[in-house]
């Protein structure tokens, strides 16, 4: 005769902490080892705050004011102070070298690897072209939330080789007073649909 299968009864058939298997609790465990002394310290040590009580003190207003006087007498005129200007790196002097006949060139390279034109871009000058190439080349890492410049730093140290030409298309930029040069196409778009938003 087949055996039959038992519906109750049985230790096979309790369910539970009553089998031998405890059940699982989260209230109180630690999840990360820490040795007991650091941690007999951390409960057992008090904090102790100690506040010092200082008396005001008050001065003669007419002694003030004639030491005063007397510290203007002996005090030379001061000097403009002078800002030092920022030395600029190697690659900036060599960027600011490059003419716009290069940076023509250097983008007409690129165009000649494309297979047709670029449409959506008719509009646009050379340099706002390049800028935003440079924008959407990942090789030289994210570009969103960082001005162009520090990501051209970026890649320059991490040894990435990013194009001399983005440099002084940057520099000259902003040598002309073009503030928004140094944010992305993709961060204004970002920013202004935060904005619609909010």
């Amino acid at each position: 005769m087949p055996t039959t299968r038992r519906s109750t009864g049985g230790a096979r058939a309790r369910q539970g902490p009553t089998k031998g298997q405890s059940t699982i609790s989260f209230a109180s465990s630690v999840t990360k080892a820490i040795p007991k002394d650091i941690k007999n310290n951390v409960i057992s040590a008090p904090i102790r705050t100690k506040v010092e009580v200082t008396e005001p003190v008050v001065k003669d207003v007419v002694e003030e004011e004639e030491q005063d006087d007397d510290e203007e007498e002996d005090e030379e005129p001061e000097k403009p102070s002078v800002q030092p200007t920022e030395e600029k790196s190697k690659e900036e002097q060599l960027a600011e070298d490059i003419t716009d006949a290069q940076v023509n060139k250097y983008w007409k390279s690129i165009e000649s690897e494309r297979k047709a034109p670029r449409v959506h871009q008719e509009g646009l000058s050379t340099n706002e072209k390049l800028l935003r190439y440079f924008d959407v080349s990942s090789q030289y890492g994210p570009c969103i939330g960082i001005p162009r410049k520090k990501r051209w730093e970026r890649a320059h140290r991490l040894g990435l080789n990013p194009p001399l030409e983005v440099l002084a298309v940057l520099l000259k930029e902003t040598s002309k007073g073009n503030k928004t040069v140094q944010v992305t196409e993709i961060d204004q778009i970002l920013n202004s649909s935060a904005a619609v938003e909010a």
